[in-house]
């Protein structure tokens, strides 16, 4: 867990993201899964009767968990881009606005040195 805190500090959602699939991959706990939709795993849990039983019926099943999953991570994606996008936005007009501010000030200062 202090791996994922520490990608996430470095490279945003995306590097966190990226930290636990290589964990997920790398075989720390993906042996205790045995293949996915082939039946109850070596940790205890099966993740449900159909799972257990194996054969096409649990693989199809971990295929549509899997899409559903990738499903959701796509459309969580898509919101804290659409987030990120909405504050920049904000920001310019920040920007904008404060840069008024500074140049009606500029001109308040040469009013008062052209009296």
């Amino acid at each position: 867990m202090a791996a994922v805190a520490v990608a996430a500090a470095r490279g945003g959602l995306r590097g966190a993201l990226l930290a636990q699939q290589q964990r997920w991959s790398s075989g720390s706990g993906a042996d205790q899964l045995g293949g996915l939709g082939k039946g109850a795993g070596k940790g205890g849990g099966g993740g449900g009767s159909i799972r257990e039983a194996g054969g096409a019926f649990g693989k199809k099943q971990a295929a549509e968990e899997e899409r559903y999953f990738r499903e959701k991570e796509r459309e969580q994606l898509s919101a804290l881009r659409k987030h990120h996008e909405e504050e920049i936005h904000h920001h310019q007009k920040e920007i904008e606005r404060l840069q008024k501010e500074i140049e009606r000030h500029k001109h308040k200062i040469k009013e008062l040195k052209d009296d």
